[in-house]
């Protein structure tokens, strides 16, 4: 029987609550294009309606290979509007695995940006499900692939368009379980996986989001962050369920964005930590005149890069998650207490990754038979999680998801401790811990020592084999223009911030780092290189 009290939770209320409440408010911008909630709302609607009169059926994969452009936050909305399920891919990924994932998926469709078919055309006439390739063709934005013509045939976005209606649908489901959208994972070890979010998951954490980043309806969310990882966090959901305005952002470009801070009253953003320091060290950084709220996570960011950030104005916010939780799991939770910490203190406590977030039930750090581990801030365990916010699954391989949830908790594969103010901090994924000589040497200690330095804009370490001690730390460095120190000198600098031996017994200086997408440093690139 129907209970009168209970709504099922979907995101979808979201945009139908602020084309209500501010129907004429911008939502999203993108150079010179801008859409009302009214609009937004609408064209969401026509989209949905496009789908199902193209043979989209609920519970269909629809796939995306588009960037950070308005077609993507509508995607949010109207393909889940139409009962469908989002399947966002990555925009760096090669044909093959593009066509891998929408096999995998089983996609009855795909809308790929212009500027990607070149990724997309040798694989467009062997992909098993999908029935039709949609051009999304972006005219207004700057970067690689703008404006490009189209490489695959198939219908244009304002085509499919066309194929839909203006007729309403609620902005509701009858089942908050049912997935929202599949995103896959990396796949560095392996085929990517494709973890399946539901609407209440996405509904709860979009909330999340609000809150831990303190959006209000005057937000204006720039997208730094790929909307392909973990749906932008969920971030795409909460900021348009608070009403404030999301500005589009086609690829990361330092000076643009500076100039958007500025131009557009950005208020928020969203990165990896490497992300940051790129803005921290452009040409154009500066002290801002009012706040910015940067949310980081992907990797831990190091107390300096946080330190450089609260110089220029910037409020550093940190999580933790992963694509299995949707994104954000955890936050490092200020407290007044630490008020009155200097500068590097407060750093090195905004670094860790701290509590779980207000939707999530608290993240445990267990040995290897499941028992927490004491709160000490020194033994190692594994990270694990369950809850509203941890994935439905993997879609279709119950033997990885069987895996994944051994014991009844979601296993992250990350090491950390947790310290005596219930704090965890990550110490390694634990394929990258460094075992030397029988100890365990956490490559994020020892880059965080390196980082410490003055003339070092990035770092990352990674065990190399040793015929003494079996592995040896590596670290692999981009200097700050105009640098001089030299190997020794940063061997010296980390030997007298921790134990000697965890010090890297070489230094490469290196003008970039290989990452993926989302900018994480490719650890496995590294260990080849430095095995080499």
């Amino acid at each position: 029987m129907t209970q009168p009290f209970v709504t099922p939770l979907t995101p979808l209320a979201f945009l139908g609550r602020s084309a209500e409440v501010y129907p004429e408010k911008a939502a999203v911008r993108y150079g010179e294009r801008s859409l009302t909630y009214r609009e937004l709302a609408a064209e969401a609607t026509r989209l949905a309606q496009a789908l199902r009169a193209t043979g989209v059926r609920p519970g269909d994969r629809v796939a995306y290979l588009v960037p950070n452009v308005p077609e993507m936050v509508v995607a949010h909305f109207g393909v889940p509007l139409a009962g469908a399920v989002l399947v966002a891919i990555n925009t760096r990924l090669a044909p093959e695995e593009v066509g891998y994932i929408c096999d995998h998926s089983e996609a009855s469709l795909l809308v790929a940006d212009t500027g990607l078919h070149a990724t997309v055309a040798p694989v467009a006439g062997a992909l098993r499900t999908v029935r039709e390739v949609v051009s999304v063709r972006d005219r207004l934005g700057s970067g690689a692939g703008a404006g490009a013509d189209a490489q695959v045939g198939g219908p244009t976005y304002e085509e499919l368009l066309a194929r839909g209606c203006d007729e309403p649908l609620p902005w509701r489901v009858d089942d908050e379980f049912a997935t929202i959208a599949i995103n896959y994972t990396s796949g560095t070890t392996g085929r990517p996986k494709g973890v399946m979010y539901t609407h209440r998951g996405a509904y709860l954490n979009a909330l999340a989001e609000v809150i831990h980043s303190r959006h209000t309806p005057d937000s204006v969310y720039l997208w730094t962050l790929p909307m392909f990882h973990c749906n932008g966090w969920c971030t795409v959901w909460g900021v348009t369920g608070i009403g404030g305005t999301h500005v589009c952002l086609r690829a990361v470009d330092p000076a643009l964005i500076w100039k958007l801070l500025v131009d557009e009253g950005v208020t928020h953003l969203n990165c990896a930590p490497t992300v940051l320091v790129m803005l921290s060290s452009a040409a154009q950084a500066h002290r801002l005149d009012r706040p910015l709220v940067a949310t980081t996570a992907g990797a831990p960011p190091s107390p300096t890069i946080i330190a450089r950030m609260e110089q220029l104005g910037v409020q550093v916010i940190h999580l933790y998650g992963l694509t299995e939780t949707y994104g954000p799991h955890t936050v490092c939770e200020w407290q007044r207490s630490w008020d009155g910490a200097s500068a590097a203190d407060r750093a090195r406590l905004q670094a860790r990754q701290g509590v779980a977030m207000i939707h999530a039930e608290p993240v445990r750090v267990v040995g290897s038979d499941m028992t927490d581990v004491p709160a000490d801030g020194e033994t190692l365990g594994e990270v694990l999680m369950r809850g509203n916010n941890v994935m439905k699954g993997y879609y279709r391989d119950p033997a990885a998801t069987e895996t994944a949830f051994a014991g009844g908790w979601f296993h992250s594969g990350d090491l950390g401790v947790r310290h005596p103010d219930g704090y965890v901090e990550l110490r390694d994924r634990a394929k990258d811990i460094i075992i030397s000589g029988g100890e365990n040497i956490s490559t994020i200690e020892v880059e965080q020592a390196i980082a410490a330095h003055p003339e070092v804009l990035e770092v990352a370490v990674v065990g190399v084999p040793d015929e003494q001690w079996g592995e040896r730390p590596k670290a692999f460095v981009i200097a700050a223009p105009g640098a001089t120190v030299t190997e020794a000198e940063l061997v010296e600098h980390v030997r007298a911030r921790i134990a000697r031996f965890k010090a890297p017994k070489t230094v490469e200086f290196v003008t970039e780092l290989p990452k993926t997408s989302t900018g994480k440093i490719q650890k496995f690139e590294l260990r080849r290189r430095g095995a080499g």
